[in-house]
């Protein structure tokens, strides 16, 4: 019973900043409990180790599990300052919390039979409370909104990938390729949605005595959510890599002039599905001797975060290089293409992956220099919205660009449909 009070009076403190502190919840939490195991020990060994006091009466020393409190004489109120362990500790840092000792040496209770303490001085302003209220619900609004995003995604490219796979005539290296980055974007968004799940489970189990919450951030518990962590980083990562292979594969058809249908794609599988490894396999070793708290979603030394991010913006800036180089090819094979015959199949090739080169470098070109430790304010947040929309709304843009809107594709399913409808008929005119 004493350990149950002892918990619930805890989290009071501890669930009345999880409201407001929504995207790094669980970071806070940890780090709160921390402190607070912290205090209390800090506090036991003063009770333990002080002298008490000679003569007259006093209330005893005492720990209510939100303060610590030494021995005050008789008709006194004593000021503690505000206990550290608090999230907002360093806007109160100044305060103090206040306890009154009655003249017969007991703590004086409240109207409802409780220990009467003040903490007025250490709870957070109404002002901050209000700003961090809003921060919570436009955080929610974005999650709904790569939420969607991805759903929408997630649908429209296994519809596309099925496609791909299903008719025989439009099996070539060039939608094999095709092929795999709608794969890796179906990942990216399946790792994208089982990660965010993964967090709820972890941080909203129920929470009934204090060993819930030691269990809850235990490393065993967090396990689960760690390796959709690293499975969420792995996915992106294979994703803007086979957005490099279509870079690459665009290079190869429009300048160094090597297309043929027979091409092999494995260097291509190598890139797409290999490289990421190389980076993941660091990141996770350092997140393990380094960082290993929580579920591995937050980033306390962004040096360990380029690991992740060095090859994304690598990708990106080579993506756009050959953006601008195809560009230039494109614009001189069309002017010549009056005078000299031009494969009509790349210029459709190229209309495509052109569409899709700048919309997967742009918005990483352009907070190159704004990384996520030095973007504060307003320009955060348009960061974070641009990236977020970009991110998952793009793969029903990849999918739309190269199966639904695609020429090949479209005729090959009225070709099919045709060749169905025409078997249907001589079923229905054999009967």
């Amino acid at each position: 019973m004493k350990m149950t009070q002892e918990f619930m009076a805890f989290l009071c403190v501890l669930f009345l900043q999880l409201s407001k502190f929504d995207v790094s919840s669980g970071k806070v939490l940890e780090e709160t409990y921390r402190k607070w195991l912290q205090y209390k020990d800090d506090c036991i060994k003063m009770i333990e180790s002080e002298v008490a006091p000679q003569g007259g009466l006093f209330c005893n020393r005492t720990f209510d599990h939100y303060a610590c409190w030494p021995d005050t004489p008789a008709g006194s109120m004593v000021n503690i300052t505000c206990p550290f362990y608090l999230p907002w500790f360093d806007k109160v840092a100044q305060g103090v919390v206040r306890r009154r000792c009655g003249p017969n040496g007991i703590w004086e209770e409240n109207e409802i039979g409780q220990v009467w303490r003040d903490k007025s001085q250490c709870e957070e302003e109404i002002e901050v409370a209000a700003q961090e209220l809003w921060l919570k619900e436009l955080l929610v609004s974005f999650r709904m909104l790569y939420t969607i995003g991805y759903s929408l995604s997630l649908f429209t490219l296994t519809m596309a990938l099925i496609i791909l796979l299903s008719f025989r005539k439009l099996h070539c290296t060039r939608n094999y390729i095709h092929a795999n980055l709608f794969l890796s974007f179906i990942l990216r968004a399946v790792s994208v949605i089982v990660k965010d799940t993964m967090l709820e489970r972890h941080w909203g189990r129920e929470i009934m005595k204090h060993s819930d919450v030691s269990d809850m951030l235990s490393h065993q518990a967090a396990i689960g959510c760690r390796i959709a962590q690293v499975m969420m980083q792995y996915c992106v990562l294979a994703n803007h890599y086979w957005f490099f292979g279509e870079a690459l594969y665009l290079y190869a058809v429009l300048i160094a002039s090597v297309f043929t249908e027979n091409n092999k794609y494995l260097p291509y599988m190598c890139v797409g599905w290999g490289t990421p490894v190389l980076f993941v396999i660091p990141w996770v070793v350092m997140k393990i001797l380094k960082e290993n708290n929580e579920c591995w979603a937050f980033n306390e030394n962004m040096n360990y975060w380029w690991i992740i991010r060095f090859p994304i913006l690598f990708a990106s800036l080579v993506n756009f290089m050959i953006f601008l180089k195809v560009i230039k090819m494109i614009f001189l094979k069309l002017r010549a293409s009056n005078q000299r015959g031009y494969p009509d199949y790349k210029l459709r090739l190229a209309k495509a992956t052109l569409t899709l080169i700048p919309l997967f470098g742009i918005h990483e070109l352009v907070f190159i220099f704004a990384t996520d430790e030095q973007t504060t304010g307003l320009l955060r947040y348009i960061k974070v919205f641009f990236t977020l929309f970009l991110s998952s709304f793009q793969g029903f843009i990849v999918a739309v660009l190269y199966c639904y809107a695609n020429k090949e594709v479209r005729m090959e399913l009225k070709r099919k449909l045709h060749s169905w409808r025409t078997e249907a008929a001589m079923m229905c005119c054999g009967q």
